[in-house]
């Protein structure tokens, strides 16, 4: 079968190549893949893999074998896990969940690595009434974490320098910068850097900051005892736990079939233009995710 591999020598450190069908183990799901989805770190860090290996965790497509406890052949399902970018996919029966016909399989495919990544950490503090800020937030986990926040009931404050569509998703603070920003409950931060040393200094005493990104590149530098203070404890913590998000995933699905949550792609073509796609994600000149159709 063709699939994005690991290259070290290509423009984007990955190509399309052949490589053997995967074998479905105890409690996997075989899919026929039909989109997947782009994330900003998979890209920037494809070069770190083995070269040959089959990269890529978010894809859309059809069940042709099924497992205990998943959808059965012939079901059109999201799923998250490793080898994602191929034209078949051995995923776990509790990372795959079930598309509705109403909504867009192509449009699913964006939803898994950053909607679970948004939902999750979302989940991370009690957010009803609350004040969320969002850093980055017209990316791909942050266009999610926005809409989240809002049906979860937080007020939500979304930082990015590129703002188009971020009031139509319904932040109530749109803003380039934290300078005239008052304290919020909780930060989910895509930039990291100096914006997180800024961040954290908005955070209120028994509120957090969910460190999920870097996309600033940049170092977070904290001066003394600026981590420190008293009264309820405040927190900065990292997120990872991608474990069984079946659940999850069909969460995410049902709002977009309910039209609560709009899956964001910001660029769709076909596979064999990864290389235009991919240098767009990196450059941030998509807001939202960026979806290949495969085998075309």
């Amino acid at each position: 079968m063709r699939a994005l591999v690991v290259d070290p020598e290509a423009p984007v450190k990955l190509r399309i190549g052949e490589v053997p069908e995967p074998t479905p183990g105890p409690g996997q799901v075989l899919l026929d893949v039909q989109h997947i989805s782009l994330n900003h770190g998979e890209i920037a860090f494809a070069g770190s893999q083995q070269p040959d290996t089959v990269h890529g965790y978010d894809a859309a497509g059809v069940v042709v074998r099924a497992a205990a406890g998943s959808p059965p052949v012939g079901t059109r399902v999201i799923a998250f896990g490793a080898g994602a970018w191929a034209e078949r996919m051995a995923v776990n029966a509790d990372a795959v969940a079930e598309v509705p016909e109403s909504v867009d399989l192509a449009e699913a495919a964006a939803l898994p690595m950053a909607g679970i990544t948004a939902l999750r950490n979302l989940r991370s503090t009690a957010i009803l009434g609350k004040r969320v800020l969002i850093t980055g937030a017209s990316g791909g986990v942050g266009r999610y974490a926005v809409q989240l926040a809002l049906i979860g009931g937080a007020h939500v404050i979304a930082q990015d320098n590129r703002q188009e569509g971020l009031a139509e998703l319904g932040a109530h603070e749109v803003v380039s910068d934290l300078g005239g920003v008052q304290p919020v409950d909780l930060v989910l931060d895509n930039v990291g850097g100096p914006l997180l040393v800024e961040a954290w200094r908005l955070v209120k005493l028994g509120g957090r900051v969910q460190n999920i990104g870097w996309t600033s590149g940049a170092a977070a530098v904290f001066e003394p005892y600026s981590l420190f203070a008293v009264g309820p404890s405040k927190s900065l913590n990292t997120w990872g736990d991608v474990a069984a998000p079946a659940e999850d995933l069909a969460t995410l699905v049902s709002f977009v079939a309910a039209g609560r949550l709009s899956p964001e792609v910001g660029w769709r073509g076909t596979w064999d233009r990864l290389d235009e796609a991919a240098d767009a994600l990196l450059r941030r000149r998509i807001a939202g995710k960026a979806v290949l159709d495969v085998g075309i």
